[in-house]
């Protein structure tokens, strides 16, 4: 194992909070002394089986510490995944179904080993020791804190002062997530920032039952392509590690310039000096915005796709956006022959849209094109015409047929 400093630069890198850090260093220099490694932790609620950019924050980390020789824990939490986690929540979470958890479950384990070495990985169900509690061990849990401090979890306390319901059965996930570590005698437990009470809550029941108490160390939220929202699939600001290499390198030279450095630091696997020499080129103008942004851009797609499909994508994008070139990949739809078409139902038709009213915004905003021609009408009705191309924004596109 690498000394205790050099371990704390590798691990401390993008790290919103870790409490305490003297435990770390203490633990990190036991486990140096014994050659035991240090059980790190990450719970994972399968409520939704797609994995993007924000979600492997968390998880590049967790390579990092199995890089340095750790031992890596992955507790699908198919037991606490039926009640959902209510952090952040303004009401209670519809349960998922024990069939959904395990679907989700399996998918989820497809996608975290694209980043984890499945090797040196342990993943376990929870509800392995959670389903085996009785009535009783579950009052004895429930004892070990209170009312009052589960208040003191912000989305809790404002639902209580909203007069919104908070059921008693909320109480509990905190409980299992703090009692997972009891079970597993974790040394450290990742989460999201928005994940702190829960941490903590780990570290109060460890000590409650006579463990040592873990470390709770906690990786920011990752901003989506908007740079202001969280990444979220439900708000379309995201990058899917599963997507294809071309949009996967198109949206990320979509990332706004003020959040290139934090894409580097958190999501991509370039060393802590190269991190700093980019900082600094970026910093003092000695390295251009937009060629950091296609260096992110080829690293994101190597990372999930590999090095031929980022050198790919990277040409397609030169040709397509640089060099004002059609994409050589346009998905072609036969349609009959029909006199006139509304074209925002032809666009929903053709997966351009959503929906009538997106593809009406798009049109108005410019975003959509004919034959390279802007419309700008949204109740635009159209002639269709053998090869004619439909374009909305800069990645979508549909070559129409008449059959």
């Amino acid at each position: 194992m690498l000394p205790v400093e050099q371990q704390l630069r590798i691990i401390k890198r993008g790290v919103a909070e870790i409490l305490p850090e003297p435990l770390l260093i203490e633990k990190l220099k036991r486990s140096i002394k014994t050659g035991v490694p240090l059980k790190i932790k990450l719970g994972l609620d399968p409520t939704a089986p797609d994995i993007h950019l924000g979600h492997t924050v968390v998880l590049r980390k967790l390579r990092q510490f199995q890089d340095l020789g750790h031992h890596i824990i992955i507790i699908i939490g198919d037991f606490t995944g039926r009640i959902g986690d209510p952090s952040g929540k303004s009401e209670m979470r519809k349960p998922l179904t024990e069939e959904e958890v395990m679907i989700n479950a399996r998918t989820y384990q497809e996608q975290i080993f694209r980043i984890l070495d499945k090797e040196k990985t342990e993943v376990v169900f929870n509800s392995s020791w959670l389903a085996t509690l009785h009535f009783a061990d579950v009052l004895k849990l429930a004892a070990k804190t209170t009312v009052a401090r589960m208040l003191e979890r912000d989305d809790f306390s404002k639902r209580f002062k909203e007069g919104r319901p908070i059921s008693i059965h909320e109480f509990f996930y905190p409980l299992m997530q703090g009692y997972d570590s009891v079970a597993l005698h974790a040394d450290v437990e990742f989460g999201g920032t928005d994940q702190k009470f829960n941490l903590l809550m780990g570290r109060q029941l460890q000590e409650e039952y006579g463990q040592e108490p873990q470390v709770a160390a906690m990786m920011p939220i990752l901003e989506g392509l908007d740079g202001v929202n969280k990444m979220s699939k439900s708000l379309g600001n995201y990058i899917g590690i599963n997507e294809s290499p071309n949009e996967i390198y198109g949206k990320a030279m979509s990332v706004p310039d003020s959040l290139m450095l934090r894409y580097y630091e958190l999501v991509t696997d370039v060393d802590l000096d190269e991190l700093e020499s980019i900082r600094q080129g970026f910093e003092n103008n000695t390295l251009h915005p937009r060629d950091l942004k296609m260096r992110l851009a080829h690293i994101l797609v190597r990372l999930y796709h590999g090095a031929e499909a980022a050198d790919a994508a990277q040409n397609e994008f030169i040709r397509v956006f640089q060099q004002r070139d059609l994409p050589s990949d346009i998905p072609e739809y036969v349609l009959p022959d029909t006199e006139v078409v509304w074209l925002p139902k032809l666009m929903v038709t053709l997966g351009l849209a959503a929906s009538n009213s997106e593809a009406k915004r798009a049109i108005v905003a410019g975003a959509v094109k004919i034959n390279g021609e802007k419309i700008l009408n949204p109740d635009q009705h159209i002639d269709i015409t053998n090869d004619m191309i439909i374009q909305n924004g800069k990645r979508r596109f549909a070559k129409l047929k008449i059959g």
